[in-house]
């Protein structure tokens, strides 16, 4: 399970350490074997452990590809998954095509969320996130999943 927000810094190579907290885990469970891909609603990437990749794939490639909208999922998803491996430091390297769709520079933020990571250029995660929380503010709609739910 992968929670919390984490402040990371990408070199000039295009690598990133993962988090100490998350490393053993990783190794543990797929040997360090990751699959980044782009985010179809965000300007972030996501990255899964291989093994969790393995299972959305499967769930992708099994949608009807003559539906259009099936087709451009599978296209952009699949099409930009990309298979990272953790060195013997924890680090790993974000290939320059994804780097780009994502805006990444310099300070990242890699965001926990579950199952999965997020990785986002600081500046891009930051104008988000304040976007979200005045979204939340102004809003007065909570979906009946969230009425239930208490903090």
């Amino acid at each position: 399970m992968f929670r919390g927000v984490n402040a990371i810094n990408l070199d000039a190579k295009g690598r990133l350490a993962i988090p100490t907290r998350y490393r053993q885990v990783l190794r543990d469970r797929c040997e360090g074997s990751l699959v980044a891909t782009i985010d179809t609603d965000e300007p972030c990437l996501l990255i899964y452990p291989q093994d969790e990749w393995e299972a959305i794939q499967a769930k992708i490639e099994a949608l009807p590809s003559f539906h259009p909208m099936t087709r451009r999922i599978q296209r952009l998803l699949i099409g930009h998954a990309t298979d990272i491996d953790m060195d013997g430091s924890g680090r790993v390297l974000v290939p320059p095509l994804l780097r780009d769709y994502a805006g990444l520079d310099k300070r990242c933020i890699l965001l926990g969320q579950g199952k999965k990571f997020e990785l986002w250029d600081e500046a891009s995660w930051n104008q988000r996130r304040d976007d979200y929380l005045q979204e939340a503010s102004e809003s007065g709609e909570v979906p009946a999943e969230l009425q239930s739910l208490s903090l």
